[in-house]
């Protein structure tokens, strides 16, 4: 199984709001993000960046991305010390629409989208991203990315028929694509399950594991599949991940149960696609790492939802 694509599927990427965005140096504009991630593409020119997780100005180009998570705001300026002013004074409601912003300078332009998805299903992967990723062109990895990044510069530049949902679907494919490229590159330098993955013998068992996740898995039965000795095995997925082969088993179960807990499932059909033989089970299980029952969490997550997607028909660009 490739378990970071089986992960990108469940989350359901689909972008809520894009524009084309045009800047005439000198400009400079700070951009939120609420609780939507956002993906930043330069097409033309470059900008620095700034924001609190940045000990100092970043310097960004045409081809390189930024993905940034809910709730972090950062600053786009064609050079420090400009006048700076917030997005919503510049951007309509009209998802797609070319916006230009700026003096008569140098010319800068990108294509920004916010994304929603099943925060859920994105929790593994979301909880090991910074608040703001850089993905550079030349750091990218075969010709996939690079395509896209040329396809979504010609139908914004070109705006022909329909160019407004074909860069839509090119965005939604460029998203998965730079978390895909954020992982290759930068996933496994910090334990975790990305770093199992990147780890050639843990990685079979991680497969054969989320694979049937709901199969009882002993150590020696996963060692087998990474052809190591129960106590290698052992020692070293703990250094490569950070927690025993039980406790990424357990939390993988609950992860996945979340997932179907989303999508309706009956609580006592997640407590068998998930490998518990009782709901009482289950229960406990999730009781002790969410602090609250599957029954609990689903009725909260509900709530949420839907104050979300409400305040999504509200928001403007930013």
């Amino acid at each position: 199984m490739d378990v970071l694509g089986d992960m990108l599927t469940s989350m359901r990427v689909e972008s809520a709001l894009f524009a084309h965005l045009s800047f005439r140096a000198p400009w400079g504009v700070a951009f939120t993000t609420g609780d939507q991630a956002r993906l930043v593409v330069l097409t033309r020119g470059g900008s620095w960046v700034l924001a609190d997780c940045f000990s100092e100005p970043v310097w960004v180009e045409a081809g390189d991305c930024l993905i940034i998570k809910g709730d972090a705001g950062f600053t786009m300026v064609s050079e420090v010390g400009v006048e700076i002013v917030p997005c919503a004074t510049i951007f309509s409601k009209i998802s797609g629409v070319m916006h230009e912003y700026g003096g008569h300078g140098a010319v800068t332009e990108l294509v920004s989208g916010r994304f929603y998805f099943d925060a859920a299903a994105a929790e593994p992967l979301l909880s090991l991203l910074p608040n703001i990723s850089l993905v550079r062109r030349a750091d990218v990895r075969g010709p996939l990315m690079r395509t896209t990044l040329e396809l979504v510069g010609l139908e914004t530049e070109l705006d022909g028929l329909g160019a407004g949902i074909v860069v839509k679907h090119l965005i939604n494919a460029l998203f998965v694509q730079a978390l895909r490229a954020w992982c290759e590159a930068e996933g496994g330098r910090t334990p975790g399950w990305l770093a199992g993955l990147r780890d050639a013998r843990i990685s079979r068992a991680l497969k054969a594991l989320h694979a049937d996740i709901a199969f009882s898995w002993t150590i020696a039965g996963l060692a087998g599949h990474a052809g190591m000795s129960r106590s290698s095995f052992a020692a070293t997925f703990k250094v490569v991940l950070g927690e025993t082969p039980v406790e990424y088993l357990t939390r993988w179960r609950i992860h996945r149960a979340k997932v179907l807990l989303k999508q309706g499932t009956a609580i006592s059909d997640v407590a068998r696609c998930v490998g518990y033989e009782t709901d009482a089970a289950l229960n406990h299980a999730f009781n002790r790492i969410e602090g609250v029952g599957p029954g609990a969490w689903r009725r909260a997550t509900t709530e949420e939802d839907k104050k979300r997607a409400a305040a999504m028909t509200q928001s403007g660009r930013g």
